[in-house]
């Protein structure tokens, strides 16, 4: 199905086929931005734009949320000044969406004179359906709401953010872990609010929005307050505040106990604790009420003991304005940073029944997993190695592919921007970039005498580029859908391309001539990763047909199609003993296979989401070496793959990694992906 994004459609949903709506007739968007395919509409913003589920066709299909702004403006100036609007609000939801619980950002952009959105899917319930389906919260459930998403609010106010409306639509279970995500941080609702000054229109929702944002459309932290002690009222009694507020207008604030023994409910009583707690969110006059999430947060853990029985609450990180992985670290700092990480990451037992609440630092990475006995690359194992991540500055959207080129020297990173940026490895600086390609670049590699490289685009086009001056030197075209992977064969000789769904193919070009040598066909979808043997006789390509296949490169012929994998296959890598191949997976696992049998060695699971990436630490051969996977649960893991266990894992703080990629030495680590910092490097120094 194919949505209709004319605003005031009365039925936008139409047949994948249709040129034109079958209701408004309106000539029908396939893919916004290029690539977001609208499906199904969400939510109406009464004539000013709509939000709809949408799926990312450059990302396998996978689901997103699309917000439009479709200003009813005459003349020119307020056009203009609503754009720079909605790219300032933009630019302050990517920055918030480095809190795990907050939607990332995945672009912005106008088209068709409507102003688009996108972010990052929930896949989870909001809290009204959710008390539809099971019910009133008990006390005990009214304070884990509390202690999970002020910690969200805390962070979100620091930045001098405020929310504006929040209410149980906008706040989300995530299925996969039970967190709560404040979603809806209304870009549109900012524009709307500021065509409509004149009208009087005010962000928010009655009943839960505190009387100064009613009254003077302005709001402030104390505000949001309010709106979080609505929720939890509501949340409680079953009684919506919207329909107290058109009877009683703010009257039923003061009396709010009354609904918890009202007909038909199940005799609710709350303690005085929770009762005193409430009541000063509630609060009409501002200056009366909290002003800071922090003050909530001490009366909830002070003066509420909780049952034993409760589960332990997490608090959520406290995020700092200046992040220790925005500098360049030396030795010499890493050792006292991780001195710190330490304290800040230490347990603080509060003594709440028995609860203990854990608070960490940012961008710091978990615990490693239990001790293993084979041999990691010297001269410190893993375990003992501190990694600190560092952020490059530069691209404006996702980074998709990155490559250190062989002499060590230098990183390349491919992006949605249409860039090709080359780094320093030392200095972390961007030496500079490459510009020509006309649509997203997917994929990029350096040849083996680190004088070349090759990318591919979403423009059906390969292009090889000069390292030293950034000069073109050709293009290479043949392929009839965009480019998703190259590859240079050991001795430079060859390059292998994988094209996306409409192709299926591999090709096989002459690196010194530009002339096509060979097509490989045989995979039944798009081809999404390839990669040379160490010896350059075998190519293994991955598909999203969810198989793999090894392939002799001097007939041409298939030499045996490896499956067993439940979905698309991202990403191949073969080990330095070119006996081993490793595979990631969007059915979040890696799979390591012996290629003189084709068996399988081991599945390695730990990954939420989908396997983007994989690569080897570079050695003599596999034993002591680690396999790196980078994931769309936005963590890169290292792996043990002689016995197949989890070593240790890099958190990333925000967005998903598509990519990574470790340098000749086996001393760094980079990451290439979604959300603010989307190119990260660690060194294991």
């Amino acid at each position: 199905m194919l949505c209709c994004v004319n605003p005031d459609c009365q039925n936008p949903r139409n047949s994948d086929k249709n040129n034109y709506c079958h209701s408004c007739r309106a000539e029908l968007i396939p893919l916004l931005g290029g690539r977001y395919c609208p499906i199904q509409v969400l939510s109406d913003e009464g004539g000013f734009g709509r939000t709809y589920l949408a799926e990312d066709v450059h990302k396998l299909n996978e689901c997103c949320v699309v917000k439009q702004f479709a200003p009813k403006l005459q003349g020119t100036g307020p056009l203009t000044k609503a754009t720079q609007l909605f790219k300032q609000e933009a630019s302050r939801l990517q920055e918030l969406a480095e809190h795990p619980q907050i939607p990332t950002l995945l672009a912005y952009f106008e088209q068709n004179h409507y102003l688009f959105l996108v972010q990052q899917f929930i896949d989870g319930q909001n809290l009204l359906k959710e008390w539809e389906t099971r019910g009133n919260y008990s006390e005990i459930e009214i304070r884990e709401f509390l202690l999970d998403l002020l910690p969200v609010l805390k962070f979100i106010h620091v930045r001098g953010v405020i929310h504006r409306d929040i209410k149980p639509q906008n706040i989300i279970r995530r299925r996969s872990d039970g967190r709560l995500v404040l979603i809806d941080f209304g870009a549109s609702k900012q524009l709307t609010a500021t065509v409509q000054t004149k009208m009087g229109t005010v962000i928010g929702s009655h009943g839960y929005t505190a009387l100064e944002q009613m009254q003077d459309g302005k709001a402030y932290p104390a505000s949001d307050l309010f709106s979080l002690g609505a929720t939890c009222f509501h949340l409680l009694t079953g009684v919506r505040p919207s329909q107290l507020w058109i009877k009683q207008g703010y009257g039923w604030v003061s009396s709010w106990r009354q609904y918890l023994t009202s007909p038909g409910k199940d005799g609710i009583s709350v303690s005085i604790e929770l009762g005193e707690v409430l009541d000063k969110l509630l609060q009409q006059d501002i200056q009366k009420r909290y002003q800071s999430a922090d003050e909530v947060i001490t009366d909830l853990t002070t003066r509420l003991p909780l049952s034993s029985s409760v589960p332990p609450t997490i608090i959520t990180p406290t995020f700092t304005a200046t992040r220790v992985n925005k500098e360049p670290v030396s030795s010499k700092l890493n050792k006292n940073l991780k001195s710190q990480l330490l304290l800040g990451s230490s347990i603080l037992i509060l003594g709440l029944g028995g609860v203990w609440y854990f608070q960490t630092r940012p961008h710091t990475m978990s615990e490693f997993s239990p001790s293993i006995s084979s041999p990691i690359p010297s001269p410190k194992s893993v375990s003992e190695t501190s990694f600190l991540p560092k952020s490059l500055k530069g691209h404006s959207s996702d980074v998709n592919s990155v490559a250190f080129s062989p002499d060590g020297t230098t990183l390349g990173s491919a992006s949605d921007d249409k860039t090709i940026k080359l780094w320093n490895i030392a200095s972390g600086e961007a030496i500079r970039t490459l510009e020509g390609h006309a649509n997203w670049i997917w994929t990029v590699a350096f040849s083996p005498d680190s004088k070349t490289l090759a990318s591919g685009s979403a423009d059906k086009t390969i292009k090889l580029w000069n390292v030293e001056t950034g000069k073109l030197i050709r293009t290479l075209q043949g392929h009839s859908d965009g480019i998703t992977s190259v590859a240079f064969s050991p001795d430079g000789k060859i390059l292998a391309s994988g094209s996306a769904s409409k192709d299926m193919k591999i090709k096989l070009w002459n690196v010194e001539t530009g002339k096509l040598i060979r097509t490989l066909e045989g995979h039944t979808n798009g081809v999404q990763s390839v990669a040379f043997s160490p010896d350059g006789k075998t190519l293994a390509s991955g598909s999203w047909d969810k198989t793999i296949k090894l392939w002799n490169l001097e007939t041409g012929k298939l030499i045996r199609t490896l499956g067993g994998n439940a979905e698309s296959i991202l990403s191949v890598a073969f080990a330095p003993d070119g006996i081993t191949l490793a595979s990631g997976s969007s059915d979040k696992t890696i799979k390591l296979w012996n290629l003189k049998t084709g068996k399988l060695i081991h599945t390695l699971k730990g990954h939420k989401d989908k396997v983007n990436s994989v690569a080897f630490l570079p050695s003599a051969n596999l034993n002591g070496v680690t396999l790196v996977s980078g994931s769309s649960d936005k963590t890169i893991k290292l792996w043990n793959p002689v016995i197949g266990k989890e070593i240790r894992t890099l958190e990333t703080g925000s967005g998903y990694i598509y990519a990574v990629a470790i340098s000749p030495d086996g001393q760094t680590i980079a990451g290439g992906g979604s959300g603010e910092n989307i190119l990260k490097i660690w060194e294991m120094n």
